[in-house]
């Protein structure tokens, strides 16, 4: 495996660490004063918000986009042999699905905490 294989394996593995919880731990801003309710409830809307799994069907689906627009794009590289361009722009297609996946999906998170607060009576300003 090359450098760039190796790095580009390096990169999803430490973005797939580092979203784990994200998202899902967000604490909206409460209009207001906060009781032993509110945090309850924030418990709870933040459990259902890791519901929504970093891996799931857009994921897979947009790293199978990068991958071919990757392998594509790597064919197309004069510099390096068909073969490995192919896999490399493929690895890096994938990877780049993937994180901009995860990076949506946090923001979704986010959103049903805020969501959830709100239909459980607080006045939460995201």
């Amino acid at each position: 495996m090359t450098r760039i294989h190796l790095a580009a394996v390096f990169a999803a593995g430490f973005t797939l660490a580092a979203c784990a919880n994200s998202g899902a731990s967000y604490e909206p801003i409460a209009d207001g004063p906060t009781d032993a309710v509110y945090a309850q409830d924030l418990d709870a809307c933040q459990a259902i918000a890791t519901e929504r799994g970093y891996i799931n069907g857009d994921t897979r689906n947009n790293a199978m986009i990068g991958a071919g627009l990757g392998m594509l794009a790597g064919i197309a590289d004069d510099e390096v042999n068909d073969t490995e361009g192919a896999i490399t722009g493929a690895i890096v297609g994938a990877v780049a699905g993937v994180g901009a996946t995860m990076i949506e999906t946090r923001g979704e998170r986010r959103e049903i905490v805020v969501d959830c607060m709100k239909g459980r009576g607080h006045p939460v300003v995201g």
